[in-house]
């Protein structure tokens, strides 16, 4: 049984998207089908052009697809990222997620694994603190929340966020997240791949028992 994955985030300078293709990559790496999707931007593009790193990566992302809700309904697992604002996701996830209430009043999210990651400039900045309010998310929903935990070497290298794979942008180089960090945030996507793989294969057993 090939488990479906979306990964959905926003993206302004490259940091979380960078990430973002990093936990895309995991879970493909552990059989999933995938869906890379950046959000809407909400922002003008007078504010983009103010940051030359923001309009330079709002140029070279265009060919990635816009994420709809569509992609919540095929999806067996969800993946969020987002820089963090203020300890809270970006408005342009939350807008995105509010969209969702639709699929959340028709039972369509319940029950589906999720995991979320982010970006911060300092070690202190609320990347934890985004983390948890998306899961204030997924527990209307219902979703099964899966953190990576402290599960795997791979997390204590990146920083030891058992939350979600945090990028400290101010500490990265030019390039986007260190090595440590974007290999977190792998095994973050093949764990959620793993775990729905897991859920999907027991519910199938059941129901086939359950029709013996």
């Amino acid at each position: 049984m090939t488990v479906k994955v979306a990964v959905i985030y926003y993206s302004a300078t490259g940091n979380v998207h960078a990430l973002a293709q990093a936990v895309a990559e995991g879970a493909a790496s552990a059989g999933a089908e995938v869906r890379l999707r950046r959000v809407a931007e909400l922002a003008p593009g007078s504010a983009i052009d103010q940051n030359p790193q923001w309009r330079l990566h709002a140029d070279a992302t265009t060919s990635i697809a816009e994420a709809s809700v569509d992609d919540l309904a095929w999806a067996d697992a969800f993946a969020f990222g987002t820089p963090t604002r203020f300890g809270a996701p970006a408005a342009q996830l939350k807008q995105f997620i509010d969209q969702a209430g639709g699929l959340w009043q028709e039972g369509k999210l319940a029950n589906k694994p999720v995991t979320a990651f982010t970006s911060a400039y300092n070690r202190h900045g609320g990347s934890e603190a985004t983390i948890l309010s998306l899961g204030n998310v997924f527990y209307h929903w219902g979703a099964l929340i899966v953190p990576p935990g402290f599960t795997d070497p791979v997390v204590y290298a990146a920083g030891g966020n058992p939350y979600g794979t945090s990028s400290v942008t101010s500490m990265q180089t030019a390039d986007g997240p260190d090595t440590a960090t974007l290999e977190a945030a792998d095994y973050q996507g093949r764990r959620l791949a793993q775990i729905t793989s897991q859920l999907l294969e027991g519910s199938r057993v059941t129901g086939a028992l359950a029709g013996a």
